[in-house]
């Protein structure tokens, strides 16, 4: 169980990290930033958006009572943002050889790899939501 406990909050160091890095290019509109949502068609509100969205989430992801909901929260972002590499802008951004589409897949790895360690918790939740109707 320590183990397992130890893994989570690992893994979510790494995923607040990730999104943390990237923060100072969408906060400061760095080219690279604003050509990317301005191919989505989401540039500046999307771009500051969904930073402050990936702060929030980044934080509350080490806050032991909120990291299920952040765990989701966090994966529908990546999602979307592997999506959006897959469908429109391209797994590689001008010159940086698909490695903003891999931290994506990082991402995507380690949320899943969370929600599987919480499973139980994830049920728990389910199987209230379910049975109090």
């Amino acid at each position: 169980m320590k183990k397992t406990l130890l893994l989570s909050f690992t893994l979510r160091i790494v995923i607040s990290l990730i999104y943390l890095q990237t923060l100072y290019f969408k906060f400061t509109a760095h080219p690279d930033s604003v050509y990317i949502f301005s191919k989505l068609g989401l540039e500046p509100i999307g771009r500051i958006g969904i930073g402050v969205i990936e702060l929030i989430v980044s934080i509350l992801l080490l806050i032991n009572k909120t990291k299920l909901l952040s765990i989701i929260v966090s994966l529908g972002i990546i999602t979307g943002a592997i999506a959006s590499h897959l469908l429109v802008i391209g797994i590689t951004i001008k010159e940086d050889h698909g490695g903003l589409f891999t931290l994506a897949i990082i991402i995507f790895t380690l949320n899943i790899v969370l929600i599987y360690l919480h499973k139980t918790d994830f049920s728990r939740i389910l199987n209230h939501k379910i049975y109090t109707k």
